[in-house]
């Protein structure tokens, strides 16, 4: 596939080099200094957030704007982007879907993934596979078959697109409320999980969000329902700083991103 649109070659050059800049982790408006060539050569960037019900936040299923993108961290970074760089001419796209597993993920692929060809593919999925062990649900793989099938995933997206910049969250669950229930194997499973996505991540050179690194240092200032609500479940508050974090990591990448303070 010829690569010769300025979104093309913009995330080309990232995907192989990185970029060294990190923000704060307090997110304001951009800085409305930014250089004009870095406008144009990131414009017209497809976002897509893929993922279970953390993502997909309730989003509409319908062409209704107003709540087309959900109301967790994905429209706290679409939202964000969007009000401040409207000239960039982005677009966001949200197909979290609530109760996946990375088998029902894997099933919708070509229609929620790939039709949609994304620059910018953000992925936060597992907790369900783990919720599957927990609960003894037939025929749910382990966390080699996890890894296997989510290799399978994004190889397919780099085939198609070898300039897509990867972006993948480390799943989380804490002690609260059910979760208190088999809570070692809660645990264990999660983090057997999240080891496969840091693996793939080297593999795909991905940005890492590492969520549950947030959630424990939030933790030092109030408990963990405070931030995630029912041991899996961000709060608006924690759905807040993933997004903040979000956009922090990658920024590493996107340098228009580091205009954010």
């Amino acid at each position: 596939m010829k690569e010769s649109s300025p979104r093309r070659n913009f995330i080309k050059s990232a995907v192989l080099t990185g970029f060294a800049t990190v923000i704060a982790p307090a997110i304001g408006l951009a800085n409305e200094r930014q250089p004009e060539s870095i406008i144009r050569e990131e414009k017209n960037l497809v976002f897509l957030f893929q993922g279970d019900s953390i993502t997909d936040g309730k989003r509409g299923r319908t062409e209704d704007l107003n709540y087309i993108m959900g109301h967790g961290y994905v429209f706290g970074v679409s939202s964000r982007i969007g009000a401040d760089f409207p000239e960039a001419g982005f677009k966001f796209y949200n197909r979290g879907i609530s109760g996946n597993k990375l088998s029902d993920l894997d099933k919708r692929w070509q229609t929620d993934t790939m039709d949609l060809k994304p620059d910018v593919l953000s992925i936060l999925i597992g907790i369900n596979d783990v919720a599957a062990v927990t609960e003894n649900e037939a025929e749910i793989g382990d966390a080699t078959q996890f890894e296997v099938v989510l290799r399978k995933l994004l190889q397919q997206v780099k085939t198609a697109n070898p300039t897509v910049l990867l972006v993948l969250g480390i799943p989380f669950v804490y002690p609260v409320g059910k979760r208190k229930e088999n809570w070692p194997l809660w645990q264990n499973e999660t983090l057997q999980r999240a080891a496969k996505v840091r693996k793939l991540a080297a593999e795909f050179n991905a940005v890492i969000v590492d969520y549950p690194l947030v959630f424990e240092r939030a933790m030092n200032k109030a408990t963990p329902d405070y931030w995630v609500w029912d041991g899996i479940h961000p709060t608006i508050f924690g759905h807040e700083l993933m997004a903040r974090e979000w956009i922090e990591q990658v920024s590493t990448r996107l340098k228009f991103l580091k205009f954010y303070k």
